[in-house]
């Protein structure tokens, strides 16, 4: 009952199998690919795969990559799943204001947070934050019970410093250091973008914790998280490289029980 999990972002596809569709299945191979190279994995990555059984799949790179990646799959004949944000799923109620709206990638990684809130032995569940660091950055909140109750969208730190070159003459400079007190341009941009994202987290963090009545838990995920995960100092926090994958497996083994 092996399993393929496909997270496609807007720089890169990444991919896990698994052993079997549930969390904490052993992976039995991984591997991720910058979009322009999706052509290759059937001659590639999945060359040498044993045929999955089932394939499940997070895009928010649009529809002609997703028929892309549907090209590649055909090496095993194994139609694919996408996953569409709906009111619920994989134990966590959508708040949106329209639930269909909300990007793919935050409703599994909200279902992959809920899954580690729940793994938790020993006390009540807690209030969650999820934070995904990568193209954009996304901080979301899900209170005890489930329920997401809203997040932010802000650029992350290259749509940040290649806006501030694009409007401002001067500001091709290498990328710097994050400093408490930058003295160059380079690492004033760098901080500057850094202190930004981390900044909007710990606000969130406040309004969560103030809602919730408990200190949430706080889970980072993406790309950049590495980046932003040092600076975040006044927060508690785990990082989490696989959290969408967690997010693909709960879902597709909730389905799988129903």
């Amino acid at each position: 009952m092996s399993f393929l999990a496909i997270d496609i972002g807007n720089t890169r596809l990444k991919w896990a199998q698994y052993a079997s569709p549930q969390p904490g299945a052993a992976v039995l191979a991984h591997g991720a690919v910058f979009l322009e190279n999706i052509d290759q994995l059937a001659e590639g990555d999945w060359k040498g795969l044993a045929p999955p059984h089932s394939v499940l799949g997070c895009n928010v790179a649009g529809d002609a990559v997703r028929r892309r990646v549907e090209e590649q799959l055909e090496l095993w004949d194994i139609p694919p799943r996408w996953v569409v944000s709906a009111a619920s799923g994989g134990g966590v109620t959508n708040g949106y204001d329209h639930p269909s709206r909300l990007g793919a990638d935050r409703f599994i990684a909200h279902i992959g947070a809920r899954w580690h809130v729940l793994q938790r032995g020993g006390e009540e569940p807690r209030a969650c934050l999820v934070v995904m660091i990568g193209t954009a950055v996304t901080v979301d909140a899900i209170d005890a019970d489930g329920h997401f109750l809203g997040g932010l969208i802000l650029p992350g730190h290259g749509i940040m410093l290649r806006a501030l070159e694009g409007g401002t003459a001067g500001l091709r400079v290498p990328t710097g250091e994050v400093r408490e007190f930058p003295t160059n341009t380079s690492d004033a941009l760098t901080s500057g973008g850094n202190y930004a994202i981390t900044g909007a987290i710990e606000r969130m963090h406040r309004h969560l914790k103030q809602r919730a009545g408990h200190e949430p838990l706080t889970l980072m995920t993406g790309g950049a998280g590495w980046k932003v995960s040092p600076a975040l100092d006044g927060v508690e926090h785990e990082l989490i490289e696989p959290l969408l994958f967690d997010g693909l497996l709960a879902l597709q083994s909730h389905r799988l029980a129903l």
